[in-house]
């Protein structure tokens, strides 16, 4: 992986706001961490049909768990790309309609043939890559259903996706990203997580499980969140209008 700076056309401002929004907090355990660049990538790559790219370097994106990879095109343009498992510097890529299955190349769902491991899945064509894109993830083509094009997720969901969306082939980089431990507590701070506090050790004003004398059981039938929701177990998708394209749900 290369350690060079990224390409300062290909970056731009982020800004912390440290879990706020209007200056309240909405995300507790959020805030400080280092100052980072957001990469450009391009999870779309459809401005580039049928121009080929060759992989110029393997880099690190402080802002995701797998690797990226920059490009640079046949007409001299250069971009951003997640990077599969196993690509080299020096490979080439293309994205087109139908393309030879090789790792990086893109191309529509209904020309993949069946049993192909896929990432940066698009959801509506055009729209860009939206699922499976998270370090060593990939997802499974296993039939074209007029259409449709039927695909396994990593979540174990089998649901249905228009054949005319774009998919890259292969698997994503770095796949041990969850094995690594944190040496320290400070690597977490570096990432911008601040400290959880249990909710029993807290007072009872400040959270449902707290209060008691001593170390106490939280008295209630089930965990809650320190706003009294249901903390395990509750359903959070309700009536999506893309419930109709789920053949198999995930394992609750």
């Amino acid at each position: 992986m290369a350690k060079n700076k990224p390409l300062k056309q290909l970056t731009t401002g982020k800004r912390s706001k440290a879990g706020r929004s209007k200056g309240k907090i909405t995300v507790r355990h959020k805030g400080g961490g280092h100052k980072r660049k957001y990469r450009l990538v391009d999870f779309l790559r459809i401005g580039k049909i049928d121009v080929p790219a060759r992989v110029e370097s393997i880099e690190y994106d402080p802002n995701r768990n797998t690797s990226i990879a920059r490009i640079l095109y046949k007409d001299g343009s250069r971009s951003y790309i997640l990077a599969p498992d196993k690509t080299k510097v020096g490979d080439t890529v293309i994205c087109q309609d139908e393309t030879p299955v090789k790792l990086g190349n893109r191309m529509r769902l209904g020309n993949i043939p069946t049993g192909t491991f896929i990432y940066n899945i698009e959801t509506r064509p055009g729209q860009g890559g939206k699922l499976v894109r998270s370090a060593g993830n990939y997802a499974q083509l296993t039939a074209i259903e007029k259409k449709y094009a039927q695909i396994i997720l990593p979540s174990k969901e089998v649901r249905l996706i228009l054949a005319k969306c774009f998919a890259s082939i292969g698997q994503l980089s770095n796949p041990q990203a969850n094995t690594k431990k944190l040496r320290k507590a400070g690597q977490s701070r570096w990432r911008g997580i601040r400290p959880t506090v249990r909710g029993s050790a807290m007072n009872a004003v400040d959270h449902p499980h707290g209060g008691g004398e001593g170390r106490s059981p939280i008295g209630l039938k089930g965990p809650k969140t320190p706003w009294g929701k249901p903390a395990l177990g509750k359903r959070t998708r309700r009536k999506k209008y893309s419930d109709r394209l789920i053949v198999k749900r995930r394992k609750k």
